[in-house]
């Protein structure tokens, strides 16, 4: 019996510590889960991120808070959340910007696809095309015929260097074959003030954001962004049905977790994720705001990853845009 002991010990320690990393992974989470949004509060990602934290906390049963990391066009921080624990419990809200930084910014700390495990994709959805009330235009056309007949190049405001609302319009100004000057602004609400007050031409910028103001009639819609028409604004053209052949630009969040987050962990956040987005309540609530549930396993957001980084890069290296 006591040689019999023996043996069984170190068995049973083994046994112990091979199945510790297991029952630890089945055990997540355990406590608080942070989701780094970085932008400021009341912006859409930032709506889009409480939404999805409060779905997740509901059906993983533990906390999830959103915490604001704003600064550098997302850079801050997606920096932050690269450079965090690989356990699950930080995860970052990442948005379009996230793959045109890779190519706009000479010098980042972070790589888009290096640097994160992709989850999945949570919305997508156009941008709307705006102009100031006295403009004069009433179609996209119009708004080109302008653009060529002007003393001065037309000005655009965005929500900020590298961000979807300007890389949007270096898209349009592109393939119309127009010259307009940038103005970047911090954050699209001091853009529109400008825009509605007449200092500056167009924006492209979310419809969230803009739709109060075109309904009230301080702002004027052309066209939206995307391939199809949106639900939201079902009596907008596309750019691309508006005669500019081709066009599409979409503005999108998506979450990821840091490099190394063990497999099992990002499974679970994926398939809890697609039980979140797929509640009526959820997708009522997105679509209101102009954007479409759109979940994708992680390695389907892999590809979708690479394919924004690359189109993106084809876009800035076009419109000459760069910041340091």
């Amino acid at each position: 019996m006591r040689k019999t002991r023996r043996l069984l010990h170190p068995l049973a320690v083994l046994a112990l510590v091979l199945g510790a990393p297991a029952a630890g992974a089945a055990a997540w989470p355990e406590q608080t889960i942070t989701m780094v949004v970085p932008y400021p509060p009341g912006g859409p990602t930032d709506i889009v991120a409480r939404v999805v934290a409060q779905g997740l906390g509901e059906k993983l049963g533990q906390t999830v808070v959103v915490d604001n990391k704003a600064g550098a066009g997302g850079n801050i921080g997606a920096d932050i959340v690269a450079r965090a624990k690989p356990d699950g419990y930080t995860l970052l809200i990442a948005t379009t910007a996230h793959a045109i930084n890779m190519s706009l910014f000479k010098d980042l700390n972070y790589d888009t696809r290096g640097s994160f495990e992709p989850i999945s994709a949570l919305t997508e959805g156009p941008l709307m095309l705006v102009t100031r009330p006295d403009l004069g235009v009433n179609t996209v056309q119009e708004l080109i015929q302008h653009a060529k007949q002007a003393a001065q190049p037309m000005t655009f405001a965005s929500s900020g260097n590298g961000q979807s609302t300007h890389l949007a319009a270096e898209l349009f100004s592109s393939m119309a074959g127009i010259d307009m000057t940038h103005i970047p602004y911090r954050g699209s609400a001091p853009a529109m003030t400008d825009v509605m007050g007449g200092q500056v031409d167009i924006m492209f910028n979310t419809m969230l954001s803009s739709m109060p103001y075109v309904t009230d009639g301080k702002m004027k819609a052309l066209a939206v962004t995307s391939a199809k028409r949106s639900p939201a604004a079902a009596d907008l053209p596309t750019i691309d049905e508006a005669g500019l052949d081709g066009y599409e630009a979409t503005a999108w969040n998506g979450l990821l977790a840091p490099k190394d987050t063990p497999a099992d962990i990002v499974d679970k956040l994926s398939a809890t994720l697609k039980d979140v987005m797929n509640q009526p309540k959820v997708k009522d609530t997105f679509t209101a705001q102009g954007f479409a549930p759109n979940w994708m396993a992680p390695q389907d957001f892999k590809a979708y990853l690479d394919n924004e980084v690359n189109k993106w890069a084809q876009v800035v290296k076009a419109s000459g845009a760069t910041v340091n």
